[in-house]
């Protein structure tokens, strides 16, 4: 690798099933950024993240398969990257430990996600703030530090949501490095202000939280029953309607072309009766995903092929993290005695 490549890093937290707004949103960009040939591309499974928010075991063996097989339907290739399993790296949680002998917890304290898990109690009139956190959500960023500086990540996707996450692990890095010298990487956050964000079936943001998701790879009439779901206005055929704050258009507009938009805003004007564009998103969702649909249901048919890819994907991350992690050993005096 020379001095000029980038080393990115990607987690995908294994909760839930992969839907439109996931593969707008943050799939479809990494994939292609992982063909460029001057990107070190890392993307992993987050399954030891997942614990801070469930506990269901199938619920998290299952997504972990169905994320697995869908990035890998959508083009991500293991030859061209590292594809891994976090829970199969065990010098991330080792590093995680030792980062935290230089995390200020007032550092932690000041997560997003900790600090509105204890507004949540402070409103619920509870005595104890911290009632049913758990140590997972608490020290979630330290987590994700490690994920991150165990492979000499320079480059890190993130939306504006897990921006603060990216700051700590900077931090963490340069106290760090401040204290044991320059072993680790201070990572740098990507952060792409022209993401697609996509509207739900409610016209909300779409989110598993907010149960309004389109599943990315359900079969072709289940897709077309969602979409016709899709809340919209009382706006009769024939009246002029704003595509702009549309649920449909938002999803059309995600996956199509300029010219393509362009001929759909024009028949928002002329009047599309709410039935026809619900068809016609159909049948434009469908023509893109049917190929990636037969791809990811023969993986789903096959788990053991992920599970042997998500290993070669391993062996080949454990060449860098056990290098990385012998040289934190011995920058913090973990040293063999003679």
């Amino acid at each position: 690798m020379s001095s000029s490549t980038q080393v990115s890093l990607t987690g995908i937290t294994t909760t839930g099933t992969p839907h439109l707004g996931n593969f707008a949103g943050a799939i479809r960009p990494a994939i292609a950024a992982s063909r460029r040939d001057d990107v070190q591309s890392y993307y992993f499974l987050a399954d030891y993240h997942s614990l801070a928010k469930t506990h269901d075991v199938a619920a998290l063996s299952v997504s972990t398969l169905e994320i697995a097989a869908t990035w890998l339907a959508l083009g991500l290739d293991p030859d061209r990257v590292t594809f891994y399993r976090q829970s199969d790296i065990p010098e991330i949680p080792e590093l995680t430990w030792i980062l935290s002998g230089v995390t200020a917890k007032g550092l932690m304290n000041r997560a997003h996600a900790y600090k509105a898990a204890v507004a949540d109690n402070e409103a619920a009139g509870s005595r104890d703030p911290d009632k049913g956190i758990t140590m997972a959500l608490f020290g979630y960023p330290l987590l994700m530090a490690a994920d991150i500086l165990m492979f000499r990540a320079t480059h890190v996707p993130v939306g504006r949501d897990q921006k603060q996450h990216l700051e700590m692990a900077r931090d963490i890095a340069t106290r760090f490095n401040h204290v044991y010298g320059d072993v680790l990487t201070v990572p740098e956050p990507v952060i792409d202000d022209n993401t697609a964000t996509l509207a739900g079936l409610d016209g909300r943001k779409m989110s598993k939280s907010y149960n309004n998701t389109i599943p990315l790879f359900i079969p072709a009439k289940k897709l077309r029953k969602l979409i016709m779901k899709i809340r919209t206005n009382s706006l009769e055929p024939g009246e002029p309607k704003d595509p702009d704050g549309c649920s449909l258009y938002s999803i059309y507009r995600a996956f199509a072309t300029d010219a393509q938009a362009a001929e759909v805003r024009q028949a928002y004007a002329d009047g599309i009766g709410w039935g026809d564009m619900k068809q016609r998103l159909f049948e434009h969702l469908d023509a893109i995903l049917a190929e990636p649909r037969e791809r990811y249901d023969a993986l789903m048919a096959d788990p053991a092929k992920i599970e042997s890819q998500l290993h070669a994907g391993a062996e080949k991350a454990r060449t860098v993290s056990r290098e990385v992690l012998a040289e934190v050993r011995h920058a913090i005096g973990i040293r063999p005695l003679g």
